[in-house]
């Protein structure tokens, strides 16, 4: 009975019994399969990061000692910059919905309007991850890998780092040399003239004595930025996780603001006015509610714990 009802339906409505389960389009339903499958990939990330974090608590550096660089900013703003970005990724999000929600009102010109606005906060996004990222390799107060791998801090005997500018050049330097490469000779000789020791990464922050480590450094090398291989910061693993987690994170975020691009140019065409239904907006919104979901978790989980 339901294959004929089914058969004597009119063309385009094959659903013959009754109430349409779910009441999603074909295109719905597919990008939420698609979600499903992607945020068990990052589920996936997520969880080798932890797992890989507490095997190696020792020597995983913490997020707030990182991540500490702000525009036209001076001195040390722990994740105020990685904040501000998720402010801003979220409100992408709201003017995402907005859109949405004017499609299904057939009011062209503020889809158009909200679009445009979301649009723009992803692409300040990825410029922010960028600059990010440009901080991240290019480093920040330098360090030192000692013979048995592990990558200790300079630091004086209150437990205060020290830069390698500093240290080199004397606390007047300032900004200069931020970005000057040292080799371990210099980094040596700079230490024995001073009250210096070495720090280990962490909470913690465990000091090492001036005696002991001036033997430690004979056999050091010097380690600034990060990289695929050597990480000023600590453990290589978080910097591997970081350009992974973060860098496919961000390869969502651009396709987004891609397809996001060819939809607002449609909208200006009148494509979707025409077909007198806005759902392709409400298909790229549900895949941009994903991406800026995924960055809370993140943010969160990288971040923050």
């Amino acid at each position: 009975m339901a294959q004929e009802a089914a058969m004597g339906a009119p063309e385009g409505k094959l659903w013959g019994g009754g109430r349409q389960p779910l009441g999603a389009s074909y295109g719905k339903l597919m990008m939420w399969f698609f979600l499903l499958s992607d945020a068990l990939t990052f589920s996936g990330f997520l969880t080798a990061y932890g797992l890989m974090r507490f095997k190696y608590v020792e020597t995983w550096p913490v997020a707030e000692d990182v991540f500490t660089h702000f525009p036209f900013i001076h001195g040390d703003q722990p994740l105020l910059y990685v904040a501000l970005m998720t402010f801003i990724l979220i409100m992408s999000s709201v003017t995402m919905v907005l859109a949405v929600n004017a499609g299904h009102e057939n009011n062209k010109k503020s889809v158009i309007w909200w679009m445009f606005l979301t649009i723009i906060g992803g692409f300040i996004f990825l410029g922010s991850q960028a600059w990010e990222w440009y901080h991240f390799i290019s480093g920040d107060k330098g360090a030192v890998q000692v013979a048995d791998g592990r990558v200790l801090y300079i630091g004086d005997e209150a437990g205060t780092q020290i830069t390698l500018t500093d240290l080199v050049h004397g606390p007047s330097a300032g900004a200069h040399g931020h970005h000057e490469k040292f080799n371990s000779e210099q980094i040596q000789t700079a230490f024995k003239q001073g009250d210096y020791v070495l720090l280990v990464p962490g909470k913690a922050k465990e000091a090492i004595p001036h005696s002991t480590a001036v033997k430690m450094l004979e056999k050091a090398e010097v380690v600034q930025g990060a990289n695929m291989v050597r990480n000023e910061y600590g453990n290589n693993l978080f910097a591997n996780f970081f350009f992974f987690i973060t860098g496919f994170h961000g390869f969502h975020v651009f396709s987004g603001v891609i397809i996001n691009i060819i939809i607002f140019i449609n909208v200006i065409m009148g494509t979707y006015a025409r077909r007198g239904h806005y759902d392709m907006v409400e298909k790229v919104g549900l895949y941009w509610h994903f991406v800026d979901l995924v960055w809370v978790f993140v943010f969160t989980f990288f971040y923050l714990v």
